[in-house]
């Protein structure tokens, strides 16, 4: 059975994309900042916390990078079944994975865990990194960890990029 690079070249797709199409470094990045600022201004309203400006000013830029640290995070471990060779079952799986996790029940569920980890090191960060300054309590801290781990999480992850080609 001839061996293809069907695996390998997904995998390089979003690298190649971003490179050939830079425009959408300029919808990426912006996107993922009106994202993480809304959802912090919405708990921070919902918790009624006051002086959320101050706190928004002081965290936002942390919490931003820390996502996306979280999202490359999940993205590696996701694809990280690529690099294995194994029989054609474990292809099959690595191909439903990179292009269509709802064609495997398996790489669907696998899929599902990589934004799970993801949604975990967003709160893990933001409390380890991003909040560990602010003048709140833990448990407020906490709460709107949660609440960017449950809102932030990539769940783009599952869109199959079968759709793309």
């Amino acid at each position: 059975m001839k061996k293809s690079a069907y695996p390998l070249y997904n995998l390089l797709f979003p690298i190649w994309l971003l490179w050939i199409f830079p425009i959408t470094w300029l919808l990426i990045l912006p996107a993922n900042l009106i994202l993480d600022l809304t959802v912090i201004v919405i708990t921070l309203k919902v918790l009624k916390i006051q002086d959320g400006f101050s706190l928004v000013q002081k965290s936002i830029w942390k919490v931003w990078i820390m996502g996306f640290a979280a999202d490359i995070v999940g993205s590696l471990l996701m694809f990280s079944v690529q690099f294995f060779n194994g029989s054609a079952q474990w292809t099959l799986f690595a191909n439903a994975v990179a292009y269509d996790p709802y064609s495997n029940p398996w790489a669907c569920l696998w899929v599902v865990l990589c934004i799970a980890v993801s949604g975990a090191l967003i709160y893990l960060f933001n409390m380890k990194f991003s909040f560990r300054t602010l003048p709140l309590d833990k448990p407020l801290r906490q709460r709107l960890a949660l609440s960017l781990a449950l809102f932030t999480a990539p769940y783009l992850f599952l869109v199959p990029t079968s759709m793309f080609f």
